[in-house]
């Protein structure tokens, strides 16, 4: 069954358009940035909500080795919900006997099909950026698919990264070394020596520091302040990437709105929050990180053959791997062997047990 699974999830590759979008890149930058800065974003929005800002709240990421409070269930965005919809389910192998990792579904506003989320306590969890020879290319690394014996001791999560960096609008920086130069203002996934993350516009919210270990750039943020963006509701949505058509990956096909679309967020006292759903405009996926609690949040890979959120649940003291692995949403095509698969190409984020204290 798994051979099956991989062959049509090697189809769908093959046939998926490269994530990619439109507009002015923003300004470069290599150097390291010191101050803060306040982002604009002109674009009108569709949803008066969404152009409403507030300050950033202060991310405070927990220390490592402590325990985040479990995420209260979150409130259906419609009536009557779905059965178990914003209920959250423990997921993938304890740490020091503590669930980690926390999923639910909801329904997006004006939606129908149900979007996953997942809630990662970065106390527990050590963040780790693996790049691939497609994406952002220019290797070798020591961090790419397969996930080795080594890493798969402690793997509990693993996801997927953002475009390819010709279609990014922003940079790439791991292993010590500059793949893309990083741009001011671009959405930012920044981890840390110690394993921490944290999410934000590159040169306000996040900069380089010494403790910088990887930065991973996609586009211009989705949330900020705790509130979808105005960029979020543009109504040139393609400014988010091209999709693909409802039903076809095929070159030349008009996409559509909404297609899977993947995203990443931190909440105020430091969580990370994953979404994915099969049917999203970009709106729909920041006000999904926002109800999950995310200040500060960023869109991921789009299309159907490129989002996937996977949990390994391995007997105790066993190795995570496909067969003990689920998925978040059963209807994404990549699924717990990606990450074990060598002809893997893309960039992808692990969560893997902190050791214990």
């Amino acid at each position: 069954m798994r051979s099956l699974s991989r062959l049509a999830s090697a189809a769908i590759v093959s046939l998926a358009l490269t994530s990619c979008s439109t507009g002015p890149p923003a300004a470069r930058i290599v150097a390291p940035v010191s101050g803060r800065a306040t982002s604009t974003a002109p674009t009108a929005a569709r949803h008066p909500a969404a152009a409403q800002r507030t300050a950033t709240p202060t991310v405070g990421n927990p220390h490592p080795g402590s325990t985040l409070p479990i995420p209260a269930a979150l409130v259906p965005f419609r009536r009557p919900a779905a059965a178990g919809e914003g209920t959250w389910s423990p997921a993938g192998r304890p740490v020091g006997g503590v669930r980690a990792v926390y999923e639910t579904t909801l329904v997006p506003p004006g939606g129908t099909q149900p979007a996953g989320i997942a809630w990662m306590d970065t106390g527990l969890l050590s963040a780790r950026l693996y790049s691939g020879s497609g994406s952002p290319g220019g290797g070798p690394y020591r961090y790419t698919a397969p996930v080795t014996p080594a890493q798969a001791e402690t793997l509990v999560a693993a996801f997927n990264g953002g475009f390819k960096m010709n279609a990014a609008r922003g940079g790439y920086y791991t292993e010590g070394r500059m793949i893309d130069p990083l741009r001011a203002g671009a959405a930012s996934l920044v981890i840390y020596a110690d394993g921490s993350v944290d999410i934000g516009a590159w040169g306000s919210d996040v900069t380089m520091t010494p403790q910088v270990v990887s930065v991973r750039q996609n586009l211009v943020p989705l949330v900020a302040g705790g509130r979808p963006t105005p960029r979020a509701a543009t109504a040139n949505w393609r400014a988010w990437g091209s999709t693909c058509a409802a039903t076809s990956c095929g070159h030349g096909v008009p996409g559509v709105e909404h297609q899977w679309r993947s995203g990443l967020g931190i909440t105020a006292d430091g969580a990370l929050v994953y979404a994915v759903g099969p049917a999203l405009d970009p709106l729909q996926l920041a006000q999904l990180l926002v109800r999950a609690g995310v200040v500060r949040g960023m869109q991921l890979d789009i299309n159907p053959a490129w989002p996937v959120f996977v949990t390994y649940d391995p007997p105790a003291g066993a190795l995570a791997a496909p067969g003990n692995g689920s998925k978040l949403l059963p209807s994404t095509a990549q699924g717990p062997w990606t990450f074990f698969e060598a002809w893997w190409a893309r960039d992808f984020v692990t969560m893997s047990a902190r050791p214990a204290r």
